[in-house]
């Protein structure tokens, strides 16, 4: 995630969740759902679509920028997967990799990105990228992928139980619903517009919204459907694979300050990136991110995630760990 990625944005601090039937978006809905799988997904046709500059070199250009004016990391890990699945067979799938950020991104210039042909053996194969700006890696990303073996040994945690995404509202319409509150502030309008011309890849739906929004304090642990926006289609897993990681990286490290209503971020970054792949799926069909925080202190704190499929077989998990600075919740701001 981009340094200071956590910020709460004001109109989002004051969210307010409308409960009660949601029939009210059912056209939006299908709308959205027929532009779905019309568009091609802006992930496969801009953000992760890498130019070839030379054997095991290419070149990323970026598509959504935080507000924080820095790289997503998400896109960072995304574009360095793709980059080393280009160089193994059509038999070989990603099924982990392993990334350290070590500098923060500019989103100014393009990002290189290095392949290293680390190991190709008879049932695994590593690559190791470097991502590179200004002559500088800003991450270190090292990627296995195996051939499929069958196996007796299958087991996996129990999928929560959550409604379903038909039955939630997108972070836009939970937008627009409050937008259209009368006393609404001048400041709270402005922080939201603002959210809604972000032209976010993925489309989020909370399952708890104000828990979410950190309107209510709570565990350090949210859970929301998510899918890439348009459409990828089937067929290619290495690809779904690649959307996925550039996904995990969303909402992960905000999920350590949901305790904390008294705090809110005043810096944050990714420091370490880890993701298991376990089961084919479709990175354009919701899947529940389910994200818990074991442990935080010392300015740091761990995160872990899962990413399910609806029929309740666990695709996906991640593990990061990121720097965390806060200040109080009340303290205002020296711009």
């Amino acid at each position: 995630m981009a340094e200071g990625e956590v910020e709460e944005n004001r109109g989002v601090s004051q969210l307010t969740v409308v409960s009660g039937n949601v029939s009210v978006t059912e056209s939006l809905e299908n709308d959205s759902l027929q532009n779905t799988q019309d568009l091609k997904s802006v992930l496969v046709t801009s953000v992760l679509n890498l130019e070839k500059l030379d054997v095991d070199l290419y070149r990323g250009t970026h598509h959504w920028v935080p507000r924080t004016q820095r790289l997503f990391g998400g896109q960072i890990i995304g574009q360095a997967l793709v980059a080393a699945a280009k160089s193994v067979g059509d038999n070989l799938y990603a099924h982990s990799l392993h990334c350290y950020f070590v500098r923060a991104g500019d989103p100014k210039v393009p990002v290189l990105y290095q392949v290293d042909r680390t190991r190709d053996g008879r049932s695994f194969t590593v690559r190791s990228v470097k991502a590179i700006q200004h002559g500088q890696p800003i991450l270190i990303c090292q990627a296995s992928f195996q051939v499929q073996q069958p196996s007796p040994l299958q087991h996996q945690f129990t999928m929560p139980v959550v409604p379903q995404p038909e039955d939630l509202l997108t972070v836009e319409e939970l937008i627009h619903l409050y937008l259209n509150k009368s006393d609404l502030t001048e400041r709270a309008k402005e922080g939201l517009n603002k959210l809604l011309a972000n032209e976010v890849p993925i489309e989020i739906k909370p399952v708890n919204p104000s828990h979410f929004y950190r309107l209510t304090p709570g565990e350090p642990r949210r859970l929301f459907w998510g899918r890439a926006r348009g459409h990828i289609g089937d067929g290619n897993m290495k690809l779904h694979c690649c959307v996925a990681a550039y996904v995990s990286d969303f909402a992960l490290l905000g999920t350590i300050l949901l305790p904390y209503s008294k705090y809110k971020a005043r810096f944050s970054a990714s420091l370490d990136h880890a993701m298991w792949f376990h089961n084919p799926f479709r990175s354009d069909e919701w899947m529940l991110y389910e994200c818990e925080s074991p442990w935080a202190g010392s300015s740091r704190g761990l995160v872990q995630g899962r990413l399910w499929r609806r029929d309740g077989v666990l695709a996906a998990s991640c593990s990061q760990e990121g720097v965390l600075r806060v200040k109080s919740a009340t303290e205002t701001s020296k711009l």
